[in-house]
């Protein structure tokens, strides 16, 4: 299965804000959408990094409440590391895995189209896993 397949499941709408605006704004968002991580993209419409539910944990640990009024850039991850929607799950999975993050940007031609997040592809292999099995009950059934 692929990105596209999945996209084309769920959808291609992403929330998505600057890197000025700040830490609450992002929290605000993330609960307002029922999101984990919100991508910030620049003036041209690039990726510029991204703001998960960890990285606001990690910036109020260090920080505390002071961290809520500054840029959101300030806490983001910088380098995003995206996929297509050629990437098969076994992809992305493995990407994500090894990485130890949760969403990743899905990209065409450098732009924004979608994200998918490990839940996306873990229901999708499981969905696919059971219609496996189903198929497999329905030959076995009718030998």
């Amino acid at each position: 299965m692929t990105v596209a397949a999945i996209l084309s499941q769920k959808g291609r709408q992403v929330i998505t804000m600057v890197p000025k605006q700040t830490l609450a704004e992002v929290c605000e968002t993330l609960a307002t959408h029922r999101i984990g991580a919100v991508v910030l993209i620049d003036g041209d419409g690039r990726i510029a990094g991204i703001v998960s539910e960890r990285d606001i944990v990690r910036a109020l640990a260090a920080e505390g409440a002071t961290a809520l009024q500054r840029p959101a850039a300030t806490y983001m991850s910088a380098k995003v590391v995206t996929c297509t929607e050629r990437d098969t799950t076994d992809q992305v999975l493995q990407r994500m895995t090894s990485g130890r993050f949760r969403h990743m940007p899905v990209v065409r031609e450098d732009r924004l189209i979608g994200v998918i997040s490990i839940g996306d592809v873990v229901a999708r292999r499981i969905e696919l896993a059971e219609r496996e099995a189903a198929d497999m009950r329905a030959y076995i059934a009718t030998a």
